[in-house]
């Protein structure tokens, strides 16, 4: 069993659902109290484990590539300045030479189509997809509870979480194994998924979440992977074929997820991150106290 070693962030999308701030700015650079929505889940990832990152960026979106390199200038005027704090922490984010990677969506396909941009990079190994517009609070950083999964049953693992029956038709979710035990452990082995099922339909009322470690076989069947919902390529369509062949499992993580491409989702982001903020969380929580009283 290799171990996971890379991360896939599919981060070409245009956040029409954020219009009009993501018409200049990436909806994955949108600031979350002090950092941008992506730092969050770069951290997750080397929480996890990751040591290679894999953009896969569009037009417009140099600002990505840019927030992970070095600012000279920037850097230069804070230690002149004794700004030593705020340079050690952009210091920390700066990632290490050669650990990221940015490849080219030239058109907007789909994520499966996303996913298989990143093909030569991830090669044979066994890799993780994080979708970059869904952050996942957790004490234990979401994928690195899924990786410990991995590591006791590998094969693929699809993070989900309960959301109640009624809401079921917003989201992708999963079709459990009806034969196979539900472990303790949070595992679900799993026979299929459904995208957007009528609630009576619904196979389960288990999300897909945005994370994902899966084995690399599932490249080549995202090569000839035919366009499904929205004439476009589907990550689910390759992975119900790869179904067939391979395990996979199901992960019912311990957290709290927020959809950042929503306009709600993102405001729930902010007001969530802003109470734990190790500066401002006392008054962000005084702050949202008072504003709730007045209602």
């Amino acid at each position: 069993m290799k171990k996971i070693r890379k991360a896939v962030l599919p981060v070409a999308g245009f956040g029409t659902r954020v219009l009009p701030a993501t018409k200049t700015i990436p909806k994955e650079m949108l600031p979350v109290v002090d950092r941008p929505a992506l730092q969050y889940v770069v951290d997750e990832a080397i929480e996890a484990g990751i040591e290679h990152f894999v953009f896969v960026t569009g037009r417009n979106k140099g600002a990505i590539e840019d927030y992970f390199d070095r600012a000279y200038e920037l850097e230069y005027s804070l230690r002149e300045k004794g700004k030593t704090a705020i340079y050690e922490q952009l210091d920390a984010n700066t990632p290490k030479a050669g650990t990221m990677s940015f490849v080219r969506q030239q058109s907007a396909l789909g994520l499966g189509h996303a996913i298989w941009c990143a093909r030569d990079v991830i090669g044979d190994d066994p890799f993780a997809i994080l979708l970059p517009d869904v952050l996942v609070k957790s004490d234990r950083s979401c994928l690195a509870q899924m990786v410990d999964a991995y590591n006791t049953v590998g094969g693929n693992i699809i993070a989900v979480d309960a959301v109640p029956q009624e809401r079921v038709s917003s989201y992708g979710v999963i079709a459990p194994d009806t034969k196979s035990v539900r472990r303790d452990d949070g595992l679900i082995k799993m026979t299929g998924m459904v995208e957007k099922p009528a609630v009576k339909d619904a196979p389960s009322n288990l999300k897909i979440t945005g994370r994902y470690i899966l084995q690399p076989e599932i490249m080549g069947l995202l090569s000839d992977q035919e366009a499904g919902a929205g004439g476009e390529i589907q990550l689910t369509d390759a992975m119900a074929r790869m179904m067939g062949e391979q395990d996979f499992h199901a992960f019912e993580y311990v957290g709290q997820d927020y959809d950042c491409g929503s306009k709600y989702g993102y405001f729930e982001a902010v007001m969530a991150y802003a109470q734990d903020h190790v500066e401002i969380g006392e008054q962000a929580r005084a702050l949202i106290k008072s504003r709730a009283q007045s209602f």
